[in-house]
């Protein structure tokens, strides 16, 4: 599922409103009628909207829900019903935080280097959504250095959290999240391909490959499907992961 306005309004909370994006059609709804109605007070407004005059005063005053100013960004960086080139870079970006990443509580998606995946990887996928990147722990011996955005971070993260990016623990996802099955074979592929140079484990000996992953077997499954239909070579699964055969690994750039 591509993000869209009301998916990712409903990614934040609210004390009043059950569904936040009742209350972006709220917000909407008094601005229209504030526009044909210029010289309409707060009570007049709330009256005809029923709606209370202390909750339309801030949004005739220039205040905006948080999930509105979240449209706004998402909308503005074209995250929004994505034109092709712009799904498959979030369908990229969503393979990184996937694999290799994760969602924190403040909704700031940060990817992780790997052996397979450098900076520049990750820097490409971020700018390919159309944000600079920063990093941290990258002095560090003890902690891998992790980048994650610049800019709107929290916004990008939310619209990965949309389209099916678990916030926080990752290990309860059960399924590889549908906008992926629903993207072209190349987009697949490359998610596909970003997974697996992430999740791999190298062997120094030979030339197999293998992806351990801590989830339900349904995920698994998921998974298993989507790097087999991207390969002629080998994949099999076993209780707690997949492994790749060496011809299947060659195949997905693995070296």
């Amino acid at each position: 599922m591509e993000p869209t306005a009301r998916s990712l309004a409903r990614t934040y909370s609210d004390r009043v409103y059950p569904d936040p994006w009742a209350k972006v059609e709220d917000y909407r709804r008094v601005r229209a009628y504030a526009a044909e109605h210029p010289t309409a007070g707060r009570t007049a407004v709330g009256n005809a909207l029923e709606l209370p005059p202390s909750r339309v005063r801030g949004w005739l005053d220039g205040g905006r829900p948080d999930p509105v100013r979240g449209i706004e960004v998402a909308s503005a960086n074209g995250w929004l019903d994505p034109d092709c080139e712009m799904a498959g870079a979030l369908v990229g970006l969503l393979a990184h935080v996937l694999a290799g990443g994760s969602i924190n509580d403040m909704f700031v998606p940060a990817i992780s280097t790997g052996r397979r995946i450098d900076r520049e990887a990750i820097e490409a996928a971020f700018a390919a959504v159309g944000v600079d990147s920063q990093s941290r722990h990258a002095d560090s011996d003890g902690r891998t250095t992790e980048l994650y955005p610049a800019a709107d971070a929290s916004v990008l993260g939310r619209c990965l959290v949309a389209m099916g990016a678990p916030q926080g623990v990752k290990t309860d996802l059960d399924a590889v999240p549908a906008i992926v099955w629903e993207s072209p074979e190349p987009i697949r592929r490359r998610f596909a391909e970003c997974y697996v140079a992430h999740r791999g484990i190298h062997f120094e000996t030979k030339a197999t490959t293998r992806i351990q992953e801590e989830r339900p077997a349904s995920y698994l499954t998921d998974l298993h499907e989507l790097i087999d239909e991207c390969v002629t070579g080998t994949v099999s699964r076993g209780h707690r992961g997949l492994t790749i055969s060496a011809d299947a690994a060659r195949e997905l750039g693995l070296s």
